[in-house]
């Protein structure tokens, strides 16, 4: 019994390390915050458990809008109060007030909630001038404690994160790819082909998350003194050649599955196109969880899964007269497939290169622009006016 309870932690030991740090950064924060702040303690460890995270990146963020975002709600907030008294008006307002600044400031989904629930607990019950002022700084003192103990929410580094995240999806892509090369070989079914292509799509709902944590490890590298740069960039452009893998294999199970539904594939080329999937398969092993090393090797991984599709596009052209059209095309896709995916893991293919990829999806981030750049466009905005005044009255 003991063991078995023991193996729940040790098998989910990184939530177990984050859940013991946020537990020791709101303590902390308590501490802390009644120890600067007469009763500040309770606000600090709210504060505290509402903004930290798993990241230090992402901490700061989510300080930054927790902070900002209370400070204007609670001012106005307080301003409320002083016109209509602590009741439902001014709570309604607080609420309402707080989510405008909340989608003025693009947040995220978390901190939209944060903002007017901090909000609310600065204008409280036993509200004065001296006691609000108390809880906004008890906010920033939670805000605080929460981004310094975020560092150690993670055993690893940003760009540690993103190797262990790039090696999980690889390693499922190259399995995928080599079931459907066993399941060419022994001739499938179309439930097998659906099943391959659920799967590829699973694949492709982790693109995301890989490029939201290449960016994070990159952003960390350009400021923390520790990181190193080129690994980080080398990390992001391994994650942006896994995004376009992970497209090729989709692309592959869909053509498989539309091969099922209009007959399956013709026996004469069946073995080429298992061999085909299964060079490809191995060349992502290769270069993911190997890291094979191409410096004074004739050939590669890649280069075998190239010739792979070479052989299999002979055989397709070869049997172009007896089979069908259809058949055929798609075969040749399969083909364009794998030499994508050679050109993505060789990473010298002008899409990975000479192509910019966007940021991460706003709806992921904790705030979808930047405070930096949110602070440029007031400051431009600002000037525009007062420039327009000038010119108008001088």
């Amino acid at each position: 019994m003991f063991k078995k309870i023991a193996k729940l932690f040790i098998d989910r030991k990184v939530w177990v390390r984050q859940v013991f740090v946020a537990g020791l950064a709101g303590s902390f924060a308590w501490q802390l915050g009644d120890i600067l702040i007469q009763e500040g303690g309770v606000v600090a460890a709210i504060v505290c458990s509402l903004s930290i995270r798993i990241s230090l990146h992402k901490s700061v963020r989510e300080g930054f809008g927790q902070i900002v975002g209370t400070a204007i709600g609670a001012s106005v907030a307080l301003a409320s109060v002083w016109l209509f008294s602590f009741g439902f008006i001014s709570v309604g307002i607080t609420i309402v007030t707080c989510s405008i600044v909340a989608r003025a400031l693009h947040l995220g989904e978390v901190a939209s909630v944060n903002v007017p629930v901090t909000a609310l607990i600065v204008i409280g019950p036993g509200l004065s001038g001296t006691t609000a002022l108390h809880r906004l700084g008890s906010t920033l003192i939670g805000a605080a404690v929460a981004i310094v103990f975020s560092y150690f929410s993670h055993a690893k580094t940003p760009v540690g994160r993103a190797i262990d995240q790039i090696t999980k999806v690889s390693t499922k892509a190259a399995d995928l790819l080599a079931v459907m090369s066993e399941g060419v070989a022994a001739g499938y079914t179309q439930k097998e082909a659906g099943h391959w292509l659920a799967k590829a799509r699973l694949l492709i709902e982790e693109i995301p998350s890989i490029r939201s944590q290449a960016i994070e490890a990159r952003g960390h590298a350009r400021w923390f003194p520790t990181a190193e740069k080129d690994e980080a960039e080398e990390i992001y452009i391994k994650g942006i050649a896994l995004e376009h893998t992970l497209v090729q294999v989709r692309t592959i199970a869909r053509t498989l599955f539309d091969s099922s539904v209009s007959g399956g594939i013709a026996d004469s080329t069946k073995k080429q196109i298992a061999v085909a999937l299964s060079a490809a398969s191995y060349a992502i092993t290769a270069k993911f969880e190997d890291g094979e090393d191409v410096d004074g090797v004739d050939t590669t991984a890649t280069d075998d899964a190239r010739e792979a599709g070479a052989a299999l596009a002979e055989s397709l052209i070869e049997d172009a007269k007896d089979a069908d059209q259809e058949q055929i095309i798609r075969g040749l896709s399969m083909v364009a497939n794998i030499d994508r995916i050679a050109d993505s893991l060789d990473e010298n293919s002008p899409a990975l290169t000479d192509v910019m990829t966007p940021d991460e999806p706003a709806h992921v981030k904790v705030m979808a622009v930047s405070p930096i750049d949110q602070t440029l466009k007031l400051n431009k905005r600002i000037t525009k006016r007062i420039k327009k005044l000038f010119r108008k009255y001088f």
